[in-house]
């Protein structure tokens, strides 16, 4: 059989994502924050974007609004001040340079010198953990070498406080010898917060309870001889091993219970990031009104000397005219790709709140089960957009501030038939647990039972499950004898 190439024509039709639409996709899917960085990149990106104003007209000719902005406003004639006037020696030159400051805010309020607060305490920078310790390092008296292991000592330590670097790691790091590099970590340990620079948990504590003076006491004795006991809540071996009353360990108990385990954590430098809601919900007598959050959010439009390049009334050579083509079509699938995901997310949550309409008058009891579908469906759209849409995205309420995937939930059936929500079982769950007795906490199969009686069918693993999803422990590790 002989091979041979030939040309042959085909009619087919395959989906393509352009560059567009995976624009769009990418859009719906970014948080608030991401969209806010996407827009500024752009801004500075495309010369053809540009930031709308509403005093100012996007039909305005850009040539006489400059013209408005440099024209000088009509002022009467200003005669010419001479510095050999006699009103120059008149001047209190003391009264000027005394209300004279350089741009501190509260100057103006005192008007002593001993009433100003010190350039100290105008500080806003909250101190480190490694700056807290630095500090206490410069007023310690120790050899050269030891302070330099100190130093290497303090920058391995972790945000908790704990050294995460061996003593031969940091000799070697230092060229130090380690038995120095042993007297450097324990004055260290001797600085504040107590526990600072320790290897492990137990060692924390003990350093916490020495400084206390009670590293000889019955707590001093439990950390550093029955720790594995302790964490297992084994109480009465311990009373046993040590020939004391189990009142007696209660208390050593309730003691080391109020130690800091991690004694850096209140020199934290890690900033609180606040929640801005993409969306409001607003009660207005017995309808609930859906309102997007368009604050922060820049409002784009199309710089008008551009447009106007491309009308014809300016005159610009090919290659440019290309270029600003280019960067038009980008600008214009970006403005609306942002107005189709402010239209979406504000589609999705009008269907969330028609189904979820219960929940809002009554609480999270009356949580419905949905799921992408049912509003896809409502909506007429995609479960794929409806997920990008709900995912980073929140909506403040009022009930609070949830994230649009919170009102999505997989049903339990209940005794009688119907069905309800899997968070408002694990609500249910929460609630049972904050109601039980510390010392006989319920367990996985106890509170299975509690929710049957509730009219709840639902698996002991199920129950485990949402447990920990919730964060609780088991019920041993939840059980307290004092």
């Amino acid at each position: 059989m002989a091979l041979e190439i030939r040309q042959q024509m085909k009619l087919s039709q395959q989906l393509v994502m352009t560059p567009q639409l995976q624009q769009a996709i990418k859009l719906l899917q970014l948080s608030r924050m991401e969209l806010e960085a996407v827009v500024r990149q752009e801004l500075e990106e495309n010369p053809v974007l540009e930031e709308g104003l509403d005093s100012l007209d996007e039909k305005d000719d850009p040539n006489e609004r400059a013209e408005a902005m440099e024209a000088p406003a009509p002022t009467e004639e200003v005669q010419e001040f001479k510095g050999d006037s006699e009103e120059l020696s008149q001047l209190d030159w003391q009264a000027y340079l005394d209300g004279y400051h350089s741009g501190s805010t509260t100057a103006d309020i005192y008007e002593a010198d001993e009433e100003r607060p010190s350039f100290e305490n105008l500080l806003t920078k909250k101190p480190s953990l490694s700056d807290h310790l630095m500090w206490q390092l410069n007023l310690t008296r120790i050899g050269p070498e030891e302070r330099v292991a100190a130093a290497e000592i303090i920058g391995n330590l972790d945000e908790g406080g704990y050294l995460i670097a061996s003593l031969e790691e940091i000799g070697q790091a230092a060229g130090i010898s380690p038995e120095v590099v042993e007297r450097a970590l324990a004055v260290v340990q001797e600085f504040d917060p107590a526990g600072v620079a320790s290897r492990n948990l137990q060692e924390c504590l003990l350093r916490q309870v020495e400084q206390l003076g009670m590293g000889e006491s019955l707590v001093g004795v439990v950390l550093r001889d029955h720790i594995a006991d302790l964490e297992n809540r084994r109480y009465p071996a311990i009373a046993k091993a040590l020939n004391v009353s189990l009142d007696e360990v209660l208390g050593a108990g309730r003691i080391i219970s109020g130690l800091d385990p991690s004694p850096g954590r209140a020199y934290s430098q890690e900033e609180v990031q606040y929640i801005t809601p993409d969306i409001f919900v607003y009660k207005v007598g017995d309808e609930y009104m859906v309102v997007l959050n368009d604050e922060g959010l820049p409002t784009l439009r199309i710089n008008s000397f551009y447009r106007n390049a491309l009308s014809g009334s300016t005159q610009v050579d090919e290659k440019a005219g290309e270029y600003i083509q280019e960067k038009m079509r980008g600008a214009v699938w970006l403005i609306k790709s942002i107005h189709q995901r402010q239209r979406t997310i504000y589609r999705v949550t009008k269907s969330i709140v028609k189904f979820q309409r219960d929940f809002f008058e009554k609480g999270i009891e009356y949580l419905k089960p949905l799921v992408l579908r049912d509003v896809a469906e409502d909506i007429e759209m995609h479960e794929s957009t409806v997920s990008r849409v709900t995912t980073n995205k929140y909506v403040q309420t009022p009930r609070g501030l949830f994230e649009l995937k919170y009102f999505f939930n997989s049903g339990i059936n209940t005794t009688v038939g119907d069905s309800i929500a899997s968070e408002s079982v694990k609500s249910k769950i929460k609630e049972i647990i904050a109601a039980e007795n510390a010392k006989k906490p319920y367990s996985d199969q106890k509170i299975v039972n509690i929710l049957k009686q509730q009219g709840i069918d639902i698996a002991r693993r199920t129950v485990t499950k949402y447990r920990e999803m919730l964060g609780i422990r088991s019920s041993t590790e939840r059980k307290r004898l004092f």
